[in-house]
This record gives structure tokens, C-alpha cells and sequence, in this order.
């Protein structure tokens, strides 16, 4: 009898959990709040890391709305843009006027951890969606997790777990590291140290330098005087690039330290050069050449850039994009409850990214990537540097999620 019970409410919920799942995906003439389909990018346009985002970013959130149709049941998608310079301060006052006063629906971005943790508070307080398609700290899907943010591309335990697994494992014991002082820097330090001490390594200490900093010096020489088997990275963008060409001329690694680029992009690799980069090890979402369908995303967006090559973070915004506005098109509506749970309850499978899909947390669960930086020998032209060492499944790289601490998920 109480077996018959049992199952008889196991089926109940399942066939409720069936019809409000299909109630959500039924087509229907779009409801939308000012008949429109209203996305902000929220990403940095002019500092150091519009290279990794910015222009381009724009550019492939555009690709995405084109090739959705620019409308949805005759409703039009409407884009808007603006630079958050990489400052909480400037995140939380966009983001709250966008939201409030100017109907935005969704914002995509928001360019470095710290102004992308503000946003992604305003979204948790006015119970709208972000999808965090810029930052790397992974404190978006723990402690700073909430019902309306996704993290779409990569974050600092998946690159721990890649490159900083990869370099110790390859007898890269004791480590040094250069630190961007600000959220995305401390949490990246953090997460490597994990990895680093449970592969039986060593942290000897750290500087941390100013975000956009030009001159590296001085932390250069204590990393050298350290005498660490690696001086680790914990920066992006043009302190990644200022960094690996400061130590070039300080002769780091022809001194025998070897450097660990843990969030090197494309266009990083593109500025340093290969003469310079070639041999270092890094973790990616994405890469341009990994497949027909990325070389295909990849020649399109090269033709609206100039010739550059989108970066993880670029696809990222492109993919993102197509997956919100089919939740809006298969609702029926851009209420924001509504649409992300449709975006928690279908999978992703794109040519960009693989087959995917959305914890409860909010992470966005694909496969990373090891790439090794080709010699300039290896090299066939502009934009072929990476080879493949390894495919890190989804589950691997990131965070379990009963591990992070996030308020939204149940412990067993």
C-alpha cells in the first residue's frame, strides 16, 4: 500500500513537472512588456579588455539577433550598448537605470568580476536576467549566486583546474604570482592555490599589482627572487600582455622560471606574438578553429572585425544570445521567471561550445580546453596558435555544484 502511494506521487510530480514544462515551451503570440525585445551589452569598450569584449562583443550579440530574424512574432529585437569601464560603481548605475528606466530585458557583460558582481546583484534585486558572458570569479555561482544570473563562458576554478592542474602536474611545483587586486585576480589566486596545493605543490607569495597597470617591474623582480619554479598569472588582457613582455626582457624565462598564463585569450596571444607566447599552456571555452562550425561563426565574424578572430568571451555573447531569445520565442513572453526557467529546463547544443546546459546555480556547463601556444615554425598564418592537448569534460572543470556554497541549491 505504501509502495502503491509512493509511486502514485512520484507520478503526479512528474506529470506536473511535464505539463508546466510544456506550458512554457507551447509557441504562442509573443507577450511582451513594450513590444519589444530589449537586450543591453554592458561590457568594456574602451580599457584593457576591449580587445577580449568590447566592439566585438557587440558585433556577435548582433550576429545573434540577425540571425534570429531581428524579430520575434513581429516583435522587434532591439540592441543597446554601453561602456561599464570596468568600475562597480559605473555596472550598478547602468545596470539599475537600464532595468528600471529603459526597459531592458536582459543585459549581457559586464566586463571585469567586480562590475560584474555589482550587476549581477542589481539583477538579483530587481528580478531580472544577466548573463554574465565577461567575468571569471567564480563567486557568480557561490556566495554571490542568484535566481537571474547565468555564467556563461569560463571562470577561475575551471581555470585552476585546467592550466594550473597541467603546469604542477608537469613539474611546476612551487609557484609565485602576479595578481590583478581586484575580485577577478584574488579569486583566480585562490582557486590555482587549491589545485596547487592538492597536487602536492607550493605557493611561496604573490604581488598584487593595480588593474591596467603599465609598468611590472618591480613585482617582476620579486617573482624573480622568489626563485619559483613557475611565476603565475593572475591578471587578463593587457596586464596579461604587458606581463609575459616585461619578463621577456627581464629574462625570466630563459633564467629557467617558466610563466603560467591562466586567462590568456586570442587576441593576447595575437599581441604578444608567438615568438614570445609560443609554448605556453592555457585553458579556453572556445577556438576559433576547433571545428567546421567554429570556422564558419569565426570567417562571418572576422568579416564584420577586420579580420579578428572572435575570442571565447565574443562567442560566448553570440551563443548566450540565441539561447535567451529562443526561451522569449518558445514562452511567448519576456516575463523573466518565465524565461529562465525555460533556459534551466532545455540544453545548449551549439557548434561553438558543444552540447551544454544550466545548473540550478547558474553555471553554464560545457566542455574547456587545453590549448598549448603553437612555435611560429607551427604556425600556418595569422590566428593559427593553439594545438589541442586535451578536452576537459564540463563535469571536471568546473566547481560540483553542492561545492559552491550557492543559496539556490538544495543540500542532500
Amino acid at each position: 500500500m505504501r509502495r502503491n502511494l509512493l509511486m502514485a506521487n512520484v507520478m503526479a510530480s512528474v506529470m506536473a513537472t511535464a505539463v508546466t514544462l510544456g506550458a512554457m515551451t507551447q509557441p504562442a503570440t509573443a507577450q511582451l512588456s513594450d513590444n519589444v525585445v530589449k537586450l543591453g551589452v554592458l561590457t568594456d569598450m574602451s580599457s584593457l579588455y576591449a580587445d577580449i569584449n568590447g566592439p566585438g562583443a557587440v558585433a556577435a550579440t548582433q550576429m545573434a539577433i540577425d540571425d534570429f530574424g531581428g524579430t520575434i512574432d513581429g516583435k522587434k529585437i532591439e540592441l543597446i550598448q554601453a561602456d561599464v569601464q570596468n568600475k562597480a560603481d559605473i555596472g550598478t548605475s547602468i545596470a539599475s537605470k537600464w532595468y528600471s528606466a529603459e526597459g531592458v530585458d536582459v543585459i549581457l557583460g559586464a566586463a571585469a568580476s567586480s562590475s560584474s558582481l555589482a550587476v549581477a546583484g542589481v539583477a538579483g534585486d530587481k528580478k531580472r536576467i544577466f548573463l554574465a558572458t565577461d567575468p571569471a570569479t567564480s563567486d557568480l555561482t557561490s556566495k554571490a549566486c542568484n535566481a537571474y544570473t547565468v555564467h556563461w563562458v569560463y571562470d577561475t576554478i575551471a581555470l585552476a583546474n585546467g592550466t594550473g592542474s597541467a603546469v604542477v602536474k608537469a613539474g611546476g611545483k612551487s609557484w609565485y604570482f602576479l595578481t590583478a587586486d581586484y575580485a577577478f585576480g584574488h579569486a583566480l589566486e585562490r582557486d590555482v592555490t587549491t589545485v596547487v596545493n592538492a597536487n602536492g605543490g607550493k605557493v611561496l607569495g604573490s604581488a598584487r599589482h593595480p588593474i591596467n597597470n603599465s609598468d611590472f617591474s618591480a613585482f617582476l623582480i620579486q617573482a624573480q627572487a622568489s626563485k619559483a619554479d613557475v611565476i603565475g598569472l593572475a591578471n587578463a588582457g593587457g596586464d596579461t600582455i604587458n606581463s609575459i613582455k616585461q619578463a621577456a626582457e627581464f629574462g625570466i624565462v630563459k633564467g629557467g622560471q617558466k610563466l603560467a598564463g591562466l586567462l590568456v585569450f586570442i587576441t593576447d596571444v595575437h599581441s604578444i606574438g608567438l615568438q614570445q607566447a609560443q609554448g605556453l599552456q592555457l585553458t579556453e571555452a572556445f577556438y576559433w578553429d576547433l571545428n567546421d562550425g567554429t570556422r564558419a561563426f569565426a570567417k562571418r565574424f572576422a568579416e564584420k572585425r577586420g579580420g579578428r578572430m572572435p575570442t571565447s568571451i565574443q562567442a560566448g555573447y553570440y551563443e548566450a544570445t540565441r539561447h535567451y531569445l529562443a526561451a522569449v520565442k518558445a514562452t511567448g513572453t519576456d516575463n523573466p521567471e518565465a524565461v529562465m526557467a525555460w533556459m534551466k529546463a532545455n540544453p545548449t547544443d551549439s557548434a561553438l561550445f558543444g552540447k551544454g546546459y544550466i545548473r540550478a546555480d547558474g553555471r553554464k556547463m560545457h566542455d574547456m580546453y587545453l590549448f598549448q601556444v603553437k612555435t611560429p615554425a607551427e604556425s600556418k598564418g595569422p590566428y593559427d596558435y593553439y594545438k589541442l592537448i586535451r578536452t576537459i569534460p564540463g563535469d571536471e572543470a568546473f566547481r560540483p555544484m553542492d561545492k559552491g556554497d550557492c543559496p539556490l541549491v538544495k543540500k542532500g
